[in-house]
């Protein structure tokens, strides 16, 4: 059975892409447009991994990065923040709120790929 991920940003054209990406390399993948659409789709389902951005409408990354660790479900399941972000304040703030990794946009889809394998 495929491996299930949660992308959740803003912008369509980077969620279409990351979902390009994974979907290629035989992941199912489920997308949300903002923190509240992530949170929602993640109490009704499993996710074996989840990307996600920190600039968002409603709630952002780190906020649902912190919601999402306190669901007993999440609590082990590897959240990589993916981000235009790549200040090292930024980056402590997303490790305090329960984020396994940081990657930075624009995406190399092999590096996307070889640290989505490494933390399942």
């Amino acid at each position: 059975m495929a491996k299930k991920i949660l992308v959740v940003d803003d912008s369509t054209s980077m969620r279409q892409m990351v979902a390009f990406t994974l979907k290629g390399a035989g992941f199912d993948v489920v997308e949300a447009s903002d923190g509240l659409q992530g949170l929602e789709a993640a109490k009704g389902q499993s996710f074996d991994a989840v990307f996600t951005d920190v600039n968002m409408p409603n709630m952002d990354g780190l906020a649902f990065t912190r919601e999402l660790r306190q669901l007993s479900a999440f609590k082990f399941t590897p959240i990589l923040v993916l981000t235009t972000e790549a200040g090292p304040d930024k980056k402590k703030e997303g490790k305090a709120a329960g984020a396994t990794g940081w990657l930075v946009k624009p995406f190399n889809p092999d590096q996307l790929l070889n640290t989505i394998k490494r933390v399942l």
